[in-house]
């Protein structure tokens, strides 16, 4: 019996972060060997960062990623350990993974199929390798292996699927398993998404199972450049049984994931195999490199899989998790020293706070708060600060900002909120300057602003004002503005640029308003494991949704405004996702809602289209924000909009003739 302790680390890198990803990389090898593995599968581009973006196209960071691989070198010494980083060769970048082995760099396998949908952008950068080519990569007058190939370690055989070569149906591993390759590796870089864990274990495990090898998956972890955010949740796998499995939505630096495989028994899995055919044919696609793996004993799988994740609220648990950790990589990795939100008493506002805080709570609990506050030790604002309430109350400042046109409701519901937080609360009475200006420009224009004919212009200028005050708040505690607006508002530009749309991250904008609501449901009754309920949330819950920018008498709520917000998200989901045309989403909407009156329904699904195509300029202004899942609407990362466009004419007024024939 040949037993092999293999490991997978997953890592929270930053582009560009030249010395600091080599420590964790180094932290993480000590670790691994510290654990008893021999080998080590650490995650896409680790060296470089994966989402450097143009940056790519350097010639300085070629040459840096070289020199940094090199001086990794000797950490690997008494192992074997992968390493991501671009390579240049032939005028061609490529998206590469380097086999080290005992301090020594055995070849470079690069990456066959890149992502290039969704938020990924890898074929601007790199080129494809082609399969079954093979070439030699000369630096310095030393030459390496490059290319599609394998490698024959002390007797053990491994072979590469880089992130995107998994997901596709013509997997590079089945051709590795005819070659009699034992283990793939698999540096990713493989961005969280609700639900997506799912489709990773399914082609880990069934990558294990169809080519009778072990398999070992390792991913970045945390908010890497800004609007990714990555999980970790390594993964190891042996003949389709998951031997370990790590934990996802660590605020640790690199955790490491071990396992013991039996190289024997997989071989033995192949040989039983009926349809394995190998590949007979002596070829210089394998790479020989002479090493000795230790004696290792056989060891008890370790599958770290936390409960939440197979309860009944994964999805708010996911959402809760993703966006508390990639605020605080926002948070650290941008040097901010805390956070202020417009807090209005509202669903959204309440929303961005309460995940503010549960980022501390999260923190510290996982890591202890003495090691939390030293990822944050250039804010000397928490020094001294002994409780995780202190911590919020210096990083967390709310400010109510509250008009003729604000509620004694929406102000008690947000200082309630933001004291149940722990947060700091302000209030500012903004009014005094909205009249101002109202005033400034009725002199101007010669005649008084009224509701009758100024509407939009008088809703609009009270927003706008709100913004000054907590940019300066912002500036004077070098804080960093959340912006609150949510998907749903996105979608039909139901916000005010420069107003409620001001700050430097929207942690939100991903998320539609239904869903958003039903998660504050549940974050005021149940709340996230470990942390429990924010009761407070229940002055939030039993609100309307409204902008309180119309006078108090005009009873003022969103969902006048617009449409129900079940159906605006339906409506999205098929317009913008799915990509029908106003016919075919009228069409849906009159199955899924047969409660409305179709002209009605129309006239809705009418008013999304006309504000979608009118609203692009304000999402292309957007601040960034975190992409969730595949109903992303930032035209910078996901979904892409002309600013100017024919406004679906024909296309609406082909759904009015079938409406008239109704």
């Amino acid at each position: 019996m040949k037993l092999l302790k293999i490991a997978a680390g997953v890592l929270n890198q930053t582009p560009l972060d030249w010395d600091g990803n080599r420590a964790r990389i180094e932290q993480a090898i000590a670790a691994a060997r510290g654990a008893g593995a021999s080998m080590l599968c650490l995650p896409e581009m680790c060296i470089s960062g994966y989402g450097c973006e143009d940056a790519f196209l350097s010639p300085g960071v070629q040459r840096i990623a070289w020199q940094v691989l090199h001086e990794l070198l000797p950490s690997t010494a008494g192992m074997v350990v992968s390493l991501g980083l671009p390579l240049f060769h032939n005028n061609a970048l490529f998206n590469a993974a380097c086999l080290a082995v005992d301090g020594r760099i055995a070849g470079f396998v690069a990456k066959r199929f890149l992502a290039g949908d969704g938020i990924h952008y890898e074929p601007r950068w790199f080129k494809p390798w082609p399969a079954d080519r093979r070439t030699e990569l000369v630096v310095d007058g030393a030459s390496y292996p490059l290319g599609d190939i394998y490698f024959d370690v002390g007797g053990v055989k491994f072979g590469f699927e880089i992130c995107e070569d998994a997901w596709v149906a013509n997997r590079p591993g089945a051709e590795l398993a005819r070659r009699g390759v034992d283990v793939i590796l698999n540096p990713s870089a493989s961005h969280f998404a609700f639900g997506k864990i799912d489709v990773r274990m399914r082609f880990v495990l069934e990558g294990s199972r169809a080519f009778g090898v072990s398999y070992v998956y390792a991913n970045l972890l945390g908010n890497e450049a800004g609007r990714a955010i990555y999980d970790g949740g390594a993964l190891i796998a042996s003949g389709g049984q998951l031997v370990a499995a790590g934990p996802r939505f660590s605020y640790a630096d690199q955790q490491i994931t071990c396992a013991v495989i039996d190289i024997d028994g997989t071989r033995m899995a192949q040989s039983r195999t009926g349809s394995f055919q190998p590949d007979l044919t002596p070829g210089e696609d394998c790479v020989s490199v002479p090493f000795r793996f230790p004696a290792i004993a056989p060891e008890r799988a370790t599958i770290t899989r936390d409960a939440w994740e197979s309860g009944p609220h994964v999805k708010e648990e996911e959402f809760t998790r993703a966006v508390t950790l990639a605020l605080f990589d926002y948070l650290r990795k941008s040097r901010s020293r805390g956070f202020v939100v417009s807090l209005s008493g509202g669903a959204d506002s309440s929303a961005v706070s309460c995940l503010c805080a549960m980022m501390v709570r999260r923190g510290t609990q996982e890591l202890g708060r003495e090691a939390w506050r030293a990822k944050l030790d250039y804010c000397l604002e928490l020094n001294g600060a002994a409780t995780d309430d202190a911590i919020i109350q210096r990083l967390l400042t709310c400010v109510y900002q509250s008009t003729r046109n604000s509620t004694l409701t929406t102000r008690a519901a947000a200082r309630s909120v933001a004291i149940a937080l722990g947060a700091e609360f302000l209030e500012l009475d903004v009014d005094a300057l909205v009249q101002q200006y109202q005033g400034i420009v009725s002199e101007a224009i010669g005649r008084p602003l009224d509701w009758a004919r100024d509407d939009l212009a008088l809703q609009n200028i009270q927003a706008r004002v709100r913004s000054p005050s907590v940019w300066l708040l912002a500036n004077l505690r070098n804080a960093l503005l959340l912006s609150t607006s949510n998907r749903s508002e996105a979608a039909v530009g139901y916000a005010t640029m420069d107003g409620d749309t001001s700050g430097g991250l929207c942690p939100i904008a991903g998320i539609d308003k239904a869903y958003l609501r039903r998660w504050l449901v549940w974050l005021e009754n149940s709340g996230p494991a470990g942390l429990g309920p924010i009761a407070a949330l229940s002055a939030v819950n039993v609100q309307p949704p409204t902008a309180e920018l119309r006078p108090q008498s005009s009873h003022q709520t969103d969902e006048a405004d617009l449409m129900p917000y079940e159906l605006l998200d339906a409506v999205e989901r098929a317009a913008i996702r799915d990509k029908r045309t106003p016919l075919e989403t009228y069409q849906l909407m009159r199955v899924a809602f047969p409660q409305y009156e179709v002209r009605q329904l129309a006239a809705w699904v009418e008013r999304f289209f006309r504000l979608w195509c009118r609203n692009q300029w304000k999402r292309e202004r957007y601040a960034p924000s975190f992409h969730l899942d595949d109903e992303n609407l930032d035209p910078k990362t996901w979904c892409r909009f002309p600013i100017l466009s024919g406004g679906y004419v024909r296309e609406l007024a082909e759904m009015w003739a079938e409406v008239a024939e109704t």
